[in-house]
């Protein structure tokens, strides 16, 4: 088996030698090469092109970000974002996402074993859906295996039947699940939205405080209000809530109201936020009343919750291959016969208004 090809660029030595470490640790992967700056990237990219390049946004000489726009409007190769959670360089990684790089992930945390295993898991698996990414070139204006057991939803949220008594309600809930190529589908998908849209309950792979920026930024360019979940929030018309990096996000009901619940908790299918909880909550709380979409993104997290979703009455969308920046997570819901419907990104927006309309 041919081993994915990494490149390491970043300007701290101890990064580039624990990014070494995660990434060679792994079967599948192999770092071809290390570089303190772009500038030395560039003549290692002469030499060989590598599959994957993981890129600092902040560094000297050249910062992360001229680096990529050189990349994505000459040579494209999938870039993952490697970044610290300063304000400064949360801002850059969104930007980065813009500018055609596939994903961020949180620089590798130290601290704690915990915290470096799940990094471990994060950085290895988000290399592997960058290398089978769709990377096209770009007109720019102005997870290690066998690390940890992969958890089901089962570890935070437990399966169950919606009551009848709690079938019916003029409220509708839109839950929409995405990972790698997301952040921009996302994006596409809620500026299509009009504000008397139903509330939206979103989980998209992302490091904490990412999602905070990227709730921000959807809020300024969408005509519905998007913001980062906080516990408590009510499912409103016209909202959408996003799940915070690093917490699961459930829905639950009281009465006819829907609102979330933001709560720890281990990894599910290698991933917190994961989709799979929030859309067996959906399955549980809302049942009919509620619309599934599984987007872009490697792997099958919740593939099994869209399935649930519609077995409990839920209509269900999976994007279709040809959109998708990794045909991963809704081939595999397609696998198992989860979604209704399989669409374009953008006929999905006017599909379901219309479905809920009428």
């Amino acid at each position: 088996m041919q081993k994915t090809r990494v490149l390491i660029v970043d300007d701290s030595a101890l990064v580039r030698q624990t990014l070494s470490e995660i990434i060679s640790s792994d079967p599948e992967l192999e770092v071809m090469g290390v570089a303190a700056d772009p500038y030395f990237a560039a003549k290692k990219i002469a030499d060989q092109v590598p599959d994957v390049i993981t890129l600092d946004v902040e560094m000297p000489r050249m910062d992360g970000l001229t680096f990529l726009r050189k990349i994505m409007t000459q040579h494209p190769i999938p870039v993952l974002i490697i970044s610290s959670l300063t304000d400064r360089a949360t801002q850059m990684g969104l930007r980065a996402l813009e500018y055609g790089a596939v994903d961020i992930i949180t620089k590798p945390q130290l601290n704690t074993k915990q915290f470096f295993e799940e990094s471990k898991i994060r950085i290895c698996d988000a290399v592997k859906a960058a290398a089978k990414s769709r990377v096209n070139r770009r007109r720019i204006t102005e997870a290690a295996q066998n690390v940890e057991p992969k958890l089901s939803a089962d570890a935070v949220i437990a399966k169950s039947s919606l009551p009848k008594g709690q079938m019916i309600t003029t409220d509708k809930v839109l839950a929409v699940g995405a990972s790698t190529g997301g952040t921009e589908a996302i994006a596409s998908f809620l500026m299509a939205m009009p504000v008397d849209c139903p509330g939206i309950v979103i989980v998209q792979h992302m490091p904490e405080k990412f999602t905070t920026s990227f709730a921000n930024r959807l809020n300024d360019i969408c005509a519905i209000t998007v913001k980062e979940a906080q516990d408590g929030d009510s499912v409103l018309q016209g909202q959408a809530l996003i799940a915070p990096g690093n917490y699961h996000m459930m829905l639950k009901r009281s009465g006819a109201r829907y609102y979330v619940n933001v709560t720890e908790g281990p990894l599910v299918n290698r991933h917190r936020p994961s989709v799979d909880v929030l859309f067996r909550s959906v399955a549980k709380y809302a049942g009919p009343n509620a619309i599934g979409v599984i987007m872009t993104g490697m792997g099958d997290d919740g593939a099994k919750g869209l399935l649930e979703m519609h077995d409990t009455g839920s209509y269900t969308i999976a994007q279709d291959e040809k959109s998708c920046v990794v045909f991963g997570m809704p081939r595999e819901a397609i696998k198992l016969d989860a979604a209704d419907q399989v669409m374009p990104l953008d006929e999905m927006a006017p599909f379901i208004i219309k479905k809920f309309r009428y």
